[in-house]
């Protein structure tokens, strides 16, 4: 797990297992990413699991006690919190070990998440991965990427500067995309990140026809790499390709 990540250590992963404290939330994302998915479905666990633990007498932050104290010392509710992450991390070792096999859609949820780990230039492009299979939420439906129109992955931009993404797709399908949307899996935008409209319309779209999708995106004042992932979703808000890799942009900035 820790080779699949790249970016945390055997020894994390493991105490992450333990159940001595709750691990971070930078952690959590490693482990369901090297069990092959995203962590959307499991950040409001984390939140939920984070609260309980900051109750008085039990900062996450504090070190786990010496072993022969720990039954006594942390309390069910603690316990509780860090079972809610570490099996659902279980789970996601399940779908990753099978991923030969068609899990149920349900299954599949976690394709959605926001990508919360920091890159840097050095890593770009940052390699793609495959989620889980899933079939398309329309029976029929089919997007292909077609080219970056513009900004194509690892381009310079400035620190501070908006500039203008577009993608283009082709529906593949015999379903209309019509109310069709990108929406921005890291919908909680922090300083250090590109700044985007968290979801981003494409135009009505018949079977057979490519489309430009454009956003504008303005780089952050700190030099890095930008890595922004959306997911395609119909006019109810829902996923319509699980099974899809995301489409992201990357950036270099500075």
């Amino acid at each position: 797990m820790s080779g699949r990540s790249g970016a945390i250590s055997h020894t994390t992963l493991h105490e992450a297992t333990k159940g001595n404290r709750l691990p971070s939330w930078e952690t959590t994302v490693e482990f369901v990413k090297a069990c092959g998915a995203d962590p959307a479905a499991y950040r409001e666990r984390w939140e939920s699991a984070n609260q309980a633990v900051r109750s008085p007498g039990t900062a996450p932050s504090e070190p786990p006690p010496p072993a022969r104290d720990q039954g006594r010392r942390l309390r069910p509710a603690y316990l509780a919190a860090v079972a809610v992450v570490l099996v659902g991390a279980a789970v996601l070792t399940v779908v990753a070990v099978n991923r030969g096999a068609r899990p149920a859609a349900q299954s599949v949820a976690a394709t959605s998440s926001p990508s919360l780990v920091a890159f840097s230039p050095a890593e770009c492009p940052v390699p793609a991965t495959n989620p889980p299979w899933a079939a398309p939420l329309h029976e029929g439906d089919k997007a292909e990427f077609v080219e970056d129109v513009t900004l194509p992955d690892c381009t310079r931009v400035g620190a501070g500067e908006t500039v203008t993404k577009v993608w283009r797709l082709r529906n593949a399908g015999t379903v209309p995309w019509k109310g069709y949307s990108l929406r921005r899996l890291d919908v909680t935008q922090q300083n250090h990140h590109c700044q985007t409209i968290s979801d981003v319309p494409i135009a009505d779209t018949q079977p057979g026809e490519t489309v430009d999708i454009r956003t504008e995106v303005t780089t952050p004042r700190k030099p890095g790499l930008c890595y922004v992932r959306f997911k395609m979703v119909d006019a109810t808000g829902a996923i319509v390709f699980p099974g899809n890799r995301p489409i992201n942009f990357q950036l270099i900035v500075g």
